[in-house]
């Protein structure tokens, strides 16, 4: 399983309004908000419990974005890669023979 990070640089006011999106964008392993060089809130998502773990992180991080003038949101993702495909069978075509 490889992973991936993005970072995005946003402002206070819209913290909060980016972090959800990227949420529901899915594959999200962990959200880090930073400030300068100092992280401020690290929150990990757990696959298929996100919207109760994320309720609770949600309201600290509307807390925190009051405080912060900018930031700097860095996400670690899943890397989506293509499924594996069993490979086919080869199927015989039977001829009707006609007389």
């Amino acid at each position: 399983m490889s992973k991936s990070w993005e970072t995005f640089k946003v402002k206070g006011d819209d913290l909060l309004k980016r972090v959800k999106q990227i949420l529901h964008e899915g594959n999200v392993r962990r959200v880090v908000i930073k400030q300068g060089s100092r992280t401020v809130v690290e929150f990990p998502m757990t696959v298929g419990v996100v919207g109760a773990v994320a309720a609770p992180a949600l309201a600290a991080l509307g807390a925190v974005a009051a405080l912060l003038t900018e930031c700097t949101i860095e996400v670690e993702r899943e890397a989506r890669t293509a499924p594996e495909t069993a490979p086919r069978r080869p199927t015989s075509r039977r001829r009707s023979k006609k007389a």
